[in-house]
């Protein structure tokens, strides 16, 4: 048979013929939405780079938490912005640090409603920026830093949280904390790998979310962005490591690396929708240049598409609200 017996435009003839024969569909339970919570603050304070995301107050938190139950969203990721820093992160370890304060408002505000999870990482308590220990020529020490996420891990699994998410690309991260959280009983906890982060341009309005003091860069231990074979490589040690999930970041500019991951793995694959990402569809919309519901919606089907089964994004909870809507 040839034109016009085939006719492929049939199947979008309508939009309920189109939402029957949809390959791809975005889940609001497979959205995570990453928080900020800043320590001290008693109001929420907006952050000037990334449009309609907070620094939230424990108070604010607690509240967004709720509303994020209630919209299906399959997950929080908390970030903590401290008060003050030092060389060695001490804040992130500190039981009374504004991140383990945090997991457990969160976790006594919705319990196991949804899953809780927290960024494993020093660079948001460092004072000089950097994700771990500094050697004295300012050199990042990975096996000093593998110490650190250890404590850090279960300094978060004794406040309560569900899952932990190393990010700081150290070799053997994923390692050093399963075997950190199983030595003090938290077998049950779960470790989201940041198996694959790249040294992106893209991370900027995070920073300034996290008020980051970072000096330098983070080519050292964060991933090329030329670099796929790598990025597998990656992957398939931190799964070998105990590694219960495993997470591309960013997202867009990398949809072939989820793709690969995917393929190469049998855990779960999350996508992290980076601060960079949101806030351009966001500058865009704002001039008026794209419909940004349409195109919200359109990037978390690419990444779903590409693969990722669990997606951070700043729009978690929106795009949960319009994709009950939709269906």
């Amino acid at each position: 048979m040839s034109y016009p017996e085939i006719r492929p435009r049939r199947l979008r003839r309508t939009a309920a013929v189109r939402r029957l024969v949809s390959e791809t569909r975005v889940d609001p339970a497979e959205l995570v939405v990453p928080m900020f919570v800043k320590e001290g603050l008693t109001e929420p304070r907006a952050v000037a780079s990334l449009p309609g995301v907070l620094q939230h107050s424990r108070d604010s938190l607690r509240k967004a938490a709720v509303e994020a139950v209630q919209a299906g969203v399959g997950g929080i990721m908390l970030f903590g912005v401290p008060a003050s820093r030092d060389e060695t992160g001490s804040g992130g370890i500190d039981p009374d640090g504004i991140l383990n304060v945090a997991i457990r408002d969160v976790i006594t505000e919705v319990g196991d409603a949804t899953v809780v999870m927290s960024d494993l990482c020093l660079d948001e308590f460092t004072s000089h920026g950097h994700c771990g220990m500094l050697t004295p020529d300012g050199a990042v020490d990975n096996d000093a830093t593998l110490s650190a996420y250890a404590r850090m891990a279960v300094a978060q699994a004794d406040a309560g949280v569900h899952v932990v998410g190393p990010s700081g690309m150290m070799d053997g991260q994923v390692g050093a904390v399963r075997r950190a959280l199983d030595a003090a009983g938290h077998q049950d906890v779960s470790v989201l790998a940041y198996a694959v982060k790249y040294a992106s341009g893209f991370f900027g309005p995070f920073r300034d979310a996290v008020e980051s003091a970072l000096e330098g860069d983070r080519c050292t231990y964060q991933q090329d962005p030329a670099n796929l074979r790598e990025s597998l490589r990656e992957v398939e040690l931190d799964v070998a490591e105990g590694a219960d999930m495993v997470m591309v970041k960013p997202a867009l500019p990398y949809l072939d690396v989820v793709a690969a991951v995917r393929a190469a793995v049998n855990v779960p694959v999350a996508a992290y929708q980076v601060s960079g990402e949101y806030a351009m569809v966001e500058a865009a919309a704002a001039n008026g240049w794209i419909d940004r519901e349409r195109v919200i919606m359109e990037t978390l089907t690419s990444i779903r598409r590409a693969g990722a089964q669990i997606i951070l994004t700043y729009w978690a909870v929106e795009a949960a609200q319009l994709l009950r809507q939709r269906y």
